[in-house]
């Protein structure tokens, strides 16, 4: 029996049902059950009937899938597949614009620890936080931890003010303007489909702006032939699956998430064999982090 044909029948045994992120790698993506964005799938994981989860990405969405499911076991491949991102605001900050900015919403990006959506009002996706942020009544709006997806939301809402917090994703931060044009010489007329994690003057220079899954749809419903994308190479596999007449091309050459690629089939498989190693969160984190979550779902509506 081959590790795949292994995995499939852990899976039935022990009740698991798999999930995995875009930007893990392909052979992962495969093998599990569902694919998607972080919190799509965390939301997804609350309407399954399997009794355990497990998370193919990085640890916030694995704390996102417990705060959710805290009846679930959230199993992770690797617990040290992290988010630096995540880490990037501290809550004496936090605290301390809250003192200075009595009528402030925080606005949390999913892609944060449990211990910061605890304290914040609100979460917010990549493809949702435009329309949560228009949707809350305060006028003053603390935007942590990203602040190239801050920049991005709060162009498109000047009614609003934004303070900023200096996080980002290494990943993206590293795509420059430069990156885009050079790119885009050496394929004419292939739009260039972008992550909102880049940074502004990345923005500027794309034909398209979106979470992962939006840019799995553009490119889906496009008649174009040929792409350039710029945010993490996993997403090319499940391009490829819905596109497999269509070119996909890395605006540079290193889009790539050390720790999504810590996610393998071998510790897909080790996982499944010992139900380990499982996400733990205290009870008072989790219902504090849950209602951020929750807020998020009536004012995406």
């Amino acid at each position: 029996m081959d590790k795949i044909q292994r995995i499939q029948q852990l899976k039935e045994e022990k009740d698991v049902v798999i999930l995995a992120h875009y930007y893990v790698d392909g052979q992962v993506q495969k093998l599990a059950d569902y694919v998607g964005d972080s919190f799509a799938l965390s939301k997804l994981a609350t309407t399954v009937t399997r009794q355990n989860i497990l998370f193919c990405g990085v640890k916030f969405m694995g704390e996102s899938a417990k705060i959710l499911n805290p009846e679930k076991r959230v199993i992770m491949p690797d617990i040290t597949a992290d988010c630096p991102m995540a880490h990037m605001v501290a809550i004496e900050k936090i605290e301390q614009i809250r003192k200075q900015f009595p009528d402030v919403a925080v606005v949390c990006y999913v892609n944060s620890t449990a211990e910061i959506k605890a304290h914040s009002d609100v979460c917010v996706t990549s493809s949702n936080a435009i329309r949560v942020v228009k949707n809350l009544p305060n006028k003053e709006i603390f935007f942590i931890p990203d602040n190239n997806l801050a920049q991005y939301v709060a162009q498109q809402l000047p009614e609003k003010q934004f303070i900023f917090n200096d996080g980002f994703c290494p990943i993206h931060k590293e795509i420059t303007k430069q990156n885009i044009l050079d790119a885009k010489a050496k394929h004419p007329g292939a739009p260039v489909l972008t992550h909102p994690e880049c940074i502004d003057e990345v923005l500027q220079v794309s034909d398209f702006i979106g979470s992962t899954s939006e840019i799995i749809d553009y490119a889906t419903a496009s008649e174009k032939k040929e792409f350039l994308i710029a945010t993490e190479t996993g997403v090319f596999y499940e391009l490829q699956q819905k596109n497999p007449d269509k070119k996909f091309i890395s605006v540079k050459s290193d889009q790539i998430c050390p720790d999504m690629k810590k996610i393998t089939v071998d510790n897909v498989l080790l996982a499944l064999e010992n139900l380990e190693p499982s996400v733990e969160l205290e009870e008072e984190i989790r219902k504090k982090a849950n209602a951020p979550l929750v807020k998020m779902l009536e004012l995406a509506k």
